[in-house]
Order: C-alpha cells, then sequence, then structure tokens
C-alpha cells in the first residue's frame, strides 16, 4: 500500500502544473527597485525565449486566468504603476511651470509665488515616488508567485497533499504509514 501510494505521490509531482519564471535580474528585483517592464517565461516555455510583460502587466494577464489571486496582485501592480506616471506628469508639469514663469516677463524672476508653489508641487511629487515605488515590484513577485503556488484549475487535492511521506514502526511494533503537511 505504501509503494502504491509513493508511487502515486511521485506521478503526481511529475504532473505538477507549468510555472512562470521571471528574468534572474528581475527576479533580484527588491523594494524601491528600478521600474521598467518585467520579462517573464511563460508555461512550458524554455529556454532564453522571455517576452516583455508589458508596462501595465497586461501580457502576463492571459497567463493567470483562472487564478483570482494572482490577478488581484496584478491589478495592485497596474495601480501602481498608474499612479507612477500620474506622479510624473505632475513632477513635468509643476518643473514646466517653474520654467515658463522665469521667462513670462520682461525680466528673469527665478522665486515669485506660483514658482514657490511649482517647486513645492515637485519636491512633493519626488517624495511621493519614493513610496510609490517602493512596493510596485513586489506586488508583480507575489501574482507570479501566487500563480505558481495556487492549485491548478481550481484542484482541491495540490492543498491537501501531503509534503512528507513514509514509513515507520509504532510502539508495539506494526509497521505504520506517516503522512506530514507544511503550513503555509
Amino acid at each position: 500500500m505504501a509503494l502504491v501510494f509513493t508511487a502515486l505521490t511521485a506521478a503526481q509531482a511529475q504532473q505538477a502544473p507549468a510555472t512562470i519564471r521571471l528574468h534572474p535580474d528581475d527576479a533580484e528585483r527588491g523594494l524601491g527597485g528600478p521600474q521598467h517592464n518585467f520579462e517573464f517565461l511563460p508555461p512550458g516555455v524554455g529556454g532564453d525565449q522571455y517576452q516583455s510583460a508589458g508596462f501595465f502587466g497586461q501580457k502576463l494577464r492571459p497567463y493567470l486566468a483562472g487564478h483570482p489571486e494572482a490577478l488581484a496582485y496584478l491589478d495592485q501592480y497596474r495601480r501602481q504603476k498608474t499612479t507612477f506616471l500620474i506622479d510624473r506628469i505632475v513632477a513635468v508639469g509643476s518643473f514646466g511651470l517653474w520654467g515658463q514663469q522665469i521667462l513670462a516677463g520682461d525680466e528673469r524672476q527665478y522665486f515669485n509665488n506660483t514658482q514657490k508653489v511649482a517647486l513645492g508641487v515637485f519636491a512633493t511629487s519626488l517624495l511621493a515616488t519614493v513610496f510609490i515605488n517602493r512596493n510596485t515590484n513586489t506586488y508583480f513577485k507575489r501574482a507570479v508567485d501566487s500563480y505558481n503556488g495556487s492549485p491548478a484549475h481550481g484542484s482541491v487535492w495540490p492543498r491537501l497533499r501531503p509534503t512528507n511521506v513514509g514509513l515507520g514502526l509504532a510502539p508495539a511494533g506494526q509497521p505504520v504509514l506517516s503522512l506530514g503537511w507544511a503550513v503555509r
């Protein structure tokens, strides 16, 4: 019985769902890392055929279909990237306003009231960028990790499958099948 169960567990391990792998450089991105597009290997593709996920991760979305938790993380990633773009527009606009105010009159002014406000908005935007970029990359990596660790096609078996299988002896000397589960 134990040999049959072990063989079935080994067969299940070989039929594990395909995973999405990030480019090694992208997998190492941490908090506040660069904000360029992620590259990934789709399920079932090997080698160096990495694909760009797009600025908002939209090219990864079809692969995450059917995994609501992964899609929720991808939506958070898209929200962070949208906030990042709005922040960039505010920064460039306020800096442009400050520059326009220098050349607005006959004589150049470098620090009138409008320029003070524009510089304040610009400085606030730069500070906000730090907080916006802090977790943006983490959301994308969580979406991929959630897809790779979630059960395939809504199946319950991967959640209930034991992580350890073995044989042991009871105190009376009878063989006992031991099963172990890891808590996630």
